[in-house]
């Protein structure tokens, strides 16, 4: 299942941060993710249900990185690791972005919106 994230890999992306031009917005990236899936023709492909899918596929991938470390290890990761675990990342952020794009969803409005859940479900107790 062809996407912008499966793309990707650790050999081939530099590890410095994206030239000034990248998109720096949700709505710039969504836009971008959009025009490289239509122009591979992948639209098609990019199913809730496929990218969702997807996006499952590469938390699994995420959690190896960490699978067998101590939480120790997990925070202190040596600088190629860090840049594979930054990979993964992204593609669970594009699988995520291309999913809520396909149904309409505002990932800012909801993650707002679930933390004014959690804030009543988990009320701060201290003190």
């Amino acid at each position: 299942m062809p996407s912008a994230a499966s793309t990707s890999s650790a050999a081939s992306v530099p590890s410095h941060p994206s030239a000034p031009s990248a998109p720096d917005s949700v709505d710039q990236l969504q836009a971008r993710l959009r025009a490289f899936a239509q122009a591979r023709d992948w639209e098609r492909f990019h199913s809730p249900k496929n990218l969702s899918m997807a996006l499952i596929a590469e938390a699994a991938e995420l959690v190896e990185h960490f699978q067998w470390l101590t939480e120790a290890q997990s925070q202190q990761l040596a600088p190629e690791q860090l840049e594979e675990v930054r990979l993964e990342l992204a593609d669970i952020f594009i699988f995520t972005l291309r999913c809520a794009e396909r149904l309409d969803i505002d990932l800012i409005a909801a993650a707002n919106d679930k933390i004014v859940i959690n804030e009543g479900r988990f009320p701060v107790t201290r003190g």
